[in-house]
Formats: C-alpha cells, structure tokens, sequence
C-alpha cells in the first residue's frame, strides 16, 4: 500500500531511499590513495575525479529541481537513482583510467541532481513549520550518515574483493533506492505556479534575500565538507606513513567514518541549536570555527599522528554543527510556490564549492611539492580565506534581508 506524503512513514521511506542513493558516493575518496597509485594520477587529475562529480550535478541541478515545480517529482527521482546507479555500476566494470573514470564520476553528479533536493522536496512539501524543518534535519542527517558509512564499507570491500566491489555495491544500494521511489511517489502534478515564469527563471528567488543568505553560507559549508571529505583519508594516510600511527589506531577510512557519524550527530544537534539560540547564531560559530582549524589542520602533517587526527576530527565537527541548520534555513525561507528552484539554486550555489574546493586542494597540493606540511597547509589553508569571506557575505545578506 502507498504510503501518504507527509507522514512519517513516508518520510522514514524517503530517508531510506536516500540513504542507499548515497552510500555509494564516497567511495572514491575512500579509496583515492588506490586509484592515484593504480591509474598513476597527479594530485590534480585526482582533484578533477572527486571535483567533477560536483561539476555534473550544477548545471543539472536547476533544471531537474525546478521541473519539479511543473512535473511530478517522482519523475525527476526515478532519473536521479537510476543514473547513479548507472554510474557506479559503469565504475566497477568500465572504467579503465582517468577519462573513463571522469565519464562515470560526471554522470554520478547527475544522478544526485535528480535524487538528492527532490527527494528532499518530496519531504518538505507536504510540511510545514518545526514538522518540516526537523524532517529536514533527519534527512541531512540520513544522507551524512550514509556518506559516513560509504568510507568504512568501501574500505571492507576493498579488502575483501577489491575495488570494484565497493562501487558495485553502491550501483546495487541505488536500485534499491529507485524501487523504493517507483513503490511511494506519486505521479500526481504540483499545485500550479500563479503567473507562470520560465523554467530557469531565477529573479524572483535572487530577491528572497533571506533565502541568499543561507544559500551562501552553504555554499561555503559545501566546498568546506567536499575538501575534507575528498582529501581527509589521502591526508591521514600520507601523514602516518611521515610518522607512524599508534598500532591501536584503525584504519583512516574507520577513522573518517566515525568522524562522519559523530558529525551527523552534530548536524542535528546544531539544527536543534539553532531553534533555541538563532540560525544566524550557530552558523557563525561554525564558520568562524572552520576557519580557524582549516588554517592549521594541513600543518600537522607528519607531526604528531594524534594530533594531526584530532584537527581533522574538530575540522569536521565544526563543518557539521550548521549542515541541517543552512538547508533548514534555505526551505523556511523560500516561498513555497518557489521551493523548487530556490532549492535547485541552493543546491547549485554548494555544489559549485563543492566542485571547486577538492579541485584548488588538488592544483595546490601539486605545486607545493605534493606532500609534507607546507604543501597540505597551503592546500587546506585556502579554505580559511574563503570561508571568512562567506561569513561576511551572509552577515550583510542576512541584514538585508
């Protein structure tokens, strides 16, 4: 039997599905110190891999989300899974180098333009008020615990079947995701807009300033989350092989997988958080605090291995506190009979840090001399001086508006 929108089996249903779209996504990050050595890549050419997966998805993003203003988002969700599922499974089986691989990580990104803000409308729609935004906050936090968990079950698969059997399982867990979708959404129209309007039609959102201000702040928390989520396990590795880890501490992918749960836990902490003390608030605190660990995190390099894990431990910490709180803030913000494209230019604005972020961290890394602490410094250093920027811009949108 279909389950109603806007009940919380539906929602749970939802989170579900995006759970197995996502846990998959990381498994290239997890696994980059294999896929440098086995396609002999230059830490550039490894920052295009991670980086054109954000590459993909914003150019598709505004056009999938706002169509799901005008057709059934059931439609758009089908496409997301099942190309995501396409190009994990093309991944395991096809890919060869670093072009073929570019090929399969682009249409990955498209995969998740069409299945992670619609299947997240699909939640909100039908919501409204602290109902709307904690279901918001629960899906962020099942989608980061699904990347979280992507890191540690790519490590094991790769350990026990190599590779290819990490991205396969992820190809699985996306049909799993799209069976779901074909069993729950309905294929019925959204309300009709007043006035009509283009279809990438972006003025009318351009002047919700409110809805800019948290939209660049997301902008800034994902370049921020895609740099330490791309380089994180590649850093760990390469600073224990300097000086070597205690024998008791795991793996760097079970070291970043618990590192990504824990996170999760904040992300929902800081929504929470920012109910009670002011969105504005929180989203400061994490800014500034992201800043400052962005600034020294890369100098630990080869130190003390503890610390080095620390830093990336309070840097994630930190990025996670406003995760929930920025989208949460995007969806109250936006004008309803607007969601759709206000999310699709959310969504697209992130992203675009996202792609950027691993890609500078990549071109860095390279021309510092690839590795020890003045090169990984530089390469997470650049972090700080965006970010306090961000921080400024939302400060005077979030006056303005």
């Amino acid at each position: 039997m279909a389950l109603s929108p806007g009940t919380s089996r539906f929602v749970a249903a939802m989170v579900a599905a995006q759970v197995l779209t996502q846990i998959g996504a990381f498994t290239l990050p997890a696994l980059l110190p294999t896929y440098m050595d086995r396609w002999a890549l230059s830490g550039t050419e490894a920052g295009w891999l991670i980086g054109v997966f954000f590459a993909a998805y914003v150019p598709a993003v505004p056009v999938l989300l706002a169509l799901t203003d005008r057709v059934p988002s059931r439609r758009i969700y089908l496409v997301g899974t099942g190309a995501t599922a396409l190009a994990h499974l093309g991944f395991a089986l096809l890919a060869d180098g670093f072009w073929s691989g570019l090929a399969f990580r682009a249409l990955a990104g498209i995969g998740w333009a069409g299945a992670y803000m619609p299947g997240l409308k699909a939640i909100a729609d039908p919501l409204t008020g602290t109902a709307q935004t904690r279901a918001v906050s629960w899906h962020a936090a099942g989608v980061g615990f699904a990347g979280s968990f992507s890191f540690l079950l790519a490590g094991i698969l790769d350990g026990l079947a190599g590779p290819e059997a990490a991205f396969l399982f992820g190809g699985l867990c996306a049909t799993g995701a799209f069976v779901i979708a074909l069993a729950i959404l309905p294929d019925t129209l959204p309300p009709r807009r007043t006035g009509g309007g283009a279809l990438l039609d972006f003025r009318p959102v351009l002047r919700n300033r409110r809805a800019l201000a948290w939209i660049a702040g997301y902008t800034v928390h994902t370049l921020e989350l895609a740099v330490l989520r791309a380089w994180a396990v590649t850093f760990l590795a390469a600073s224990f092989a300097i000086q070597a880890a205690p024998a008791w501490l795991p793996a760097p992918t079970v070291l970043f997988t618990a590192a990504g749960l824990v996170g999760n836990v904040i992300s929902i902490f800081g929504n929470e958080a920012s109910v009670r003390f002011g969105r504005a608030r929180i989203v400061g605190v994490a800014m500034l605090g992201g800043a400052a660990l962005s600034a020294v995190t890369g100098f630990t390099a080869g130190g003390a291995p503890l610390l080095a894990l620390a830093c990336v431990l309070l840097w994630n910490a930190m990025i996670y506190l406003d995760s929930s709180a920025l989208t949460a803030g995007t969806v109250q913000a936006a004008d309803p009979a607007l969601r759709g494209a206000t999310m699709g230019l959310h969504s697209m604005a992130g992203y675009a840090g996202g792609f950027a972020g691993p890609l500078i961290c990549g071109v860095v890394l390279d021309l510092a001399g690839g590795d020890g602490p003045l090169a990984w410094g530089l390469a997470f250093g650049h972090v700080a001086v965006i970010t306090l920027a961000g921080f400024v811009v939302v400060r005077r949108l979030g006056r303005a508006g």
